[in-house]
C-alpha cells in the first residue's frame, strides 16, 4: 500500500457509534440521513435534542444539542446579550440563540483528521460536554428570558456553588 492509497482509506462513520450510544442508553434516535443521526435525551430541566452530524469533507462529527426557549419580545435583548457571556465561560463548545426558532442551541464538533476513527468514549464525552452545558446554563436562559433578570444576574446565579446540604 503506497502513501497515496492510504490517505484514500475512508474510516468508518461514526454515526454508527453515536447509534449504538443511543440504543444502549434506550434514547429515542431517528437516522434522518447517511449523514445525520437525531436522538431526545431527557434532562433535570427537560428534554433536549441532540443532532450529530458527520461532516465527510472536514472529517468531523458535529453535535447541536437544542431546547426551547420561548423569549418575549421584552426579554430578547438580555438573552442575546446573555449568550457571549456565557461563551466566555466555556472552555469547549459554544452556545447559539435562535430566536426565530425559540431554540437555545450547544454545538461542538470531534475532529478525527486523518482518518481517526470515533471510539464509543469519545462520542460519550461530546454528548456529555453538551448535556452538562445546557443543564448547567438552562436556569440562566429562563432567568433572562421570563423573570426578567439582567444577563448579569442570570449567570451570576448560575455560576454559583453550594457546598453541602440544606
Amino acid at each position: 500500500m503506497t502513501l497515496i492509497d492510504i490517505s484514500k482509506v475512508q474510516p468508518g462513520n461514526p454515526l454508527e457509534v453515536v447509534e449504538r450510544m443511543a440504543t444502549t442508553h434506550q434514547w429515542s434516535c431517528e437516522r434522518a440521513c447517511e449523514d445525520e443521526v437525531t436522538i431526545v435525551v431527557q434532562g433535570e430541566w427537560g428534554d433536549y435534542q441532540v443532532s450529530f452530524t458527520w461532516m465527510h469533507d472536514m472529517e468531523a462529527l458535529h453535535l447541536a444539542c437544542s431546547f426551547e426557549l420561548k423569549v418575549p419580545e421584552r426579554n430578547k435583548a438580555e438573552v442575546q446579550h446573555l449568550v457571549p457571556m456565557i461563551n466566555a465561560q466555556m472552555w469547549v463548545g459554544h452556545f447559539d440563540l435562535w430566536p426565530t426558532d425559540g431554540l437555545v442551541m450547544f454545538r461542538h464538533t470531534l475532529l478525527l483528521s486523518g482518518g481517526v476513527e470515533a471510539s464509543d468514549r469519545q462520542c460519550e464525552v461530546l454528548l456529555s460536554a453538551a448535556l452538562d452545558a445546557c443543564e448547567q446554563y438552562y436556569s440562566a436562559f429562563q432567568l433572562a428570558a421570563w423573570a426578567g433578570v439582567g444577563a448579569h444576574e442570570a449567570l451570576a446565579a448560575v455560576m454559583f456553588e453550594t457546598a453541602g446540604e440544606a
